[in-house]
């Protein structure tokens, strides 16, 4: 397939509109078709042409973003990313964003600085295309042109330069296991599911989900105020304990340490690792070297193939591994990665990943 992937602009900023359009054509896999001020415009924009995704701003004048996406996706689902400055108060309209349908939630490019925006860049076009691919409402959007994807230049860190070195020990075993989970697009509603199923004394949980910054500490506190476990926004130095699930900081690195038989993690900055931060490759890498044969791995919906690498190297280091299946992914693209290495133990539908990865724990 060689369509590029056609994109509608909806914000009420010319300068947004117009620095948010060529982000987005810097991408040879991506077009923008047009632009709107408003959500009524927009409706009359996608009588005439239907786009294969929509970015969206939520504070607009006549009728607010959220407003507009719960009519798109009650009358004509189309893929639509939310996009947004960072503030700390708009994380709780971009979780009613996510609730109403919204596929993924994107921050305003960051302009000034060449290297913030180089990152803006690649945080865009891949939401935008991990949208064109994703499943919502029972309707499957275009897929991504299959031509060759040219990448955005990012630093060239290795996760291993953001751990210690093996120390060529044994890892010797605790009580206690622990669980680390990644996910990207799909993944907030579909963690709010499997987080919901668990019961208060499960064992303890580190998430990496790829969102913004700012947005980790609403998400972490909607999930907490749903679900008989403690759900947090990790912080340096958090005890990884029972009943209790740490979500990685947007922005930050989060990595499982080890202190005697007892975990705790490290939230650092640092490059982007698998065109992400945080990256669940990062934090899979650390779980290897940290927990070893106590830790098991869970790759969810999303784009791309972070947490792939990570993943094998859990599993060569003892740890039980699980993937979402296609059919209830969003987007088959990280499963899909770890699947093709072979380092998967178990792939199951996501109704069945709170059970499964709760079973592996206690079978250790």
């Amino acid at each position: 397939m060689s369509r590029k992937i056609r994109v509608l602009i909806v914000d009420d900023s010319a300068t947004v509109r117009q620095t948010l359009g060529s982000v987005l054509e810097s991408d040879p896999q991506i077009e923008v078709m047009g632009v709107a001020s408003d959500p009524y415009v927009a409706a009359r924009r996608i009588r005439d042409e239907i786009p294969d995704v929509i970015t969206l701003d939520v504070e607009m004048p006549r009728m607010d973003g959220i407003t507009f996406l719960r009519k798109l996706m009650a009358q004509h689902p189309i893929p639509v990313v939310m996009c947004s400055s960072l503030t700390e108060a708009g994380s709780e309209t971009l979780l009613q964003a996510l609730e109403a349908g919204a596929v993924d939630v994107i921050l305003k490019p960051k302009m000034g600085v060449a290297e913030a925006l180089a990152e803006s860049r690649i945080r865009i076009c891949d939401a935008v295309k991990a949208a064109a691919g994703a499943r919502i409402s029972g309707r499957r959007a275009p897929p991504p042109p299959a031509h060759h994807v040219v990448r955005e230049p990012e630093k060239k860190l290795s996760a291993d330069a953001m751990l210690p070195p093996p120390s060529g020990r044994a890892m010797a075993r605790t009580t206690e296991s622990i669980i680390c989970i990644g996910a990207s697009t799909g993944g907030t509603e579909s963690l709010r599911e499997v987080l919901e199923a668990l019961p208060a004394n499960a064992p303890g949980i580190v998430i990496v989900q790829h969102m913004p910054e700012k947005f980790t500490a609403s998400f972490a506190n909607r999930l907490n105020s749903l679900c008989e476990v403690d759900v947090k926004e990790a912080a340096d130095g958090d005890a990884v304990l029972r009943g209790r699930v740490l979500i990685a900081p947007g922005n930050l690195h989060t990595m499982i340490e080890r202190s005697g038989a007892n975990y705790h993690v490290s939230v650092k900055p640092g490059p982007l690792v698998s065109r992400h931060r945080p990256s669940v490759d990062v934090l899979f890498r650390s779980a290897a070297r940290s927990a070893g044969s106590n830790a098991v791995g869970v790759i969810m919906t999303g784009m791309g193939d972070d947490g792939a690498r990570g993943m094998a190297e859990m599993k060569q280091a003892g740890a039980r591994t699980i993937a979402q299946d296609e059919a209830s992914s969003v987007v088959f693209g990280m499963p899909k990665e770890a699947i093709a290495l072979g380092c998967v133990d178990r792939v199951v539908p996501l109704s069945q990943i709170a059970a499964e990865m709760q079973r592996l724990a206690a079978s250790r």
